[in-house]
C-alpha cells in the first residue's frame, strides 16, 4: 500500500507552536547526543511522531533533513578541532561501508514508500528497540576490544559492504545518520579508536543521508515548505546548539551511564509512540 508522505496525517498543531516545540525539544536531545558522540536522530523520531504530531511517513524524511544539518555541522567542527590523518589506514573500510550504505539507502527509501503505514510503523518500532538495546549493551562493554576482522583489505572491504547495507537500511527507514551503528561497527569489527570512528562515521553518513534525501525528494516528501520552515529549520538549529553544549559537558557524566539510561528511554519512547499500531491490530 502506497501513501503520500505529506498527507498521511494532516498536521494539527498551530505552526508557531510547532516551531517552538521543535526548537526547544531538540536542544536536550542534541545535548545528550553530543555527550555520547551521536546526532540524536533516533530520539528526534519519537518527538516528530509524538509531540509534533507528524505521521511516520512525514517524520522519517524530516528527520533525515535535520540529520543532514547536524552531520555537516559536526564535520565542520571536527575539521577545526581534529586531524583527518588517522583515517588513512581505514579508507578501504570507510569506502566499502559508504558504498553499501548508499546503495541500501536508495532501496530503503523506496521500501518505506511502498509499504503500508502500519508496516512502516512496525519496522520503525523494531529498529528503535534494537538501537535502544544496542546502546544498553554498549554501555557495559569495555572501552577497547581487539578487532574482530582479520587485518586484510579483502576482509575489510567485503565486510564493509555487508555492514553498509544494514546501515543504509536503518538510515533511510528511520531518517538517522546511523552513527549508533557505524561507530560500534568500526570500533569492534575494525579496531578503530573512538575519536577516529566518530569522524569516519560522519563521512560515511553524509553520502548516505544525501542519497536518502534525494530519493525522498523525488517521491514528493518535501513539497510542504511549511514543514521544512516550521520543523526542520528550528529543530536543526536546536540540535546544533545542543550538540555544542553536549561537547562542552563531555566528561561530567560517564558516557557508559548515559548510553544505558538513554537506551531505556529510547525503548520506552519508541514503544509509547509507535506501539499503538500493534495494539490496534490486536484489537481488530
Amino acid at each position: 500500500m502506497r501513501g503520500n508522505p505529506i498527507t498521511d496525517r494532516a498536521p494539527v498543531l498551530e505552526n508557531g507552536r510547532r516551531a517552538r516545540l521543535a526548537f526547544f525539544l531538540s536542544i536536550p536531545i542534541g545535548t545528550l547526543g553530543g555527550l555520547i558522540g551521536l546526532g540524536g536522530a533516533e530520539f528526534r523520531l519519537p518527538v516528530l511522531a509524538g509531540p509534533l504530531r507528524y505521521s511516520a511517513r512525514q517524520a522519517v524524511p524530516l528527520n533525515l533533513a535535520v540529520s543532514l544539518i547536524t552531520v555537516v555541522t559536526s564535520l565542520l567542527i571536527r575539521g577545526w578541532t581534529l586531524s583527518y590523518e588517522p583515517l588513512s589506514p581505514h579508507l578501504p573500510a570507510i569506502a566499502a561501508l559508504s558504498t553499501g550504505a548508499v546503495a541500501m539507502a536508495y532501496v530503503g527509501a523506496t521500501v518505506a514508500r511502498r509499504i503500508s503505514l502500519a508496516q512502516l510503523e512496525r519496522a520503525i518500532l523494531t529498529l528503535l528497540l534494537l538501537i535502544g538495546l544496542a546502546l544498553i549493551v554498549e554501555g557495559f562493554l569495555p572501552a577497547a576490544l581487539p578487532a574482530l576482522l582479520p587485518d586484510t583489505v579483502g576482509w575489510h572491504v567485503a565486510a564493509g559492504i555487508l555492514f553498509g547495507l544494514g546501515i543504509g537500511l536503518v538510515s533511510s527507514m528511520l531518517g538517522v545518520a546511523g552513527g549508533e551503528i557505524i561507530i560500534p561497527t568500526l570500533i569492534f569489527a575494525y579496531g578503530v579508536d573512538v575519536k577516529t570512528a566518530g569522524t569516519a562515521s560522519l563521512l560515511i553518513s553524509l553520502p548516505t543521508i544525501i542519497t536518502g534525501l534525494l530519493r525522498y525528494q523525488r517521491q514528493g516528501a518535501f513539497t510542504d515548505r511549511q514543514a521544512l520552515r516550521d520543523t526542520v529549520v528550528p529543530m536543526g538549529a536546536g540540535s546544533v546548539i545542543g550538540a555544542i553544549l553536549g561537547g562542552l559537558l563531555v566528561g561530567i557524566v560517564p558516557a557508559a551511564w548515559l548510553k544505558v539510561g538513554l537506551g531505556f528511554i529510547l525503548i520506552y519512547s519508541a514503544y509509547r509512540t509507535f506501539g499503538h499500531t500493534r495494539k490496534k491490530e490486536e484489537a481488530a
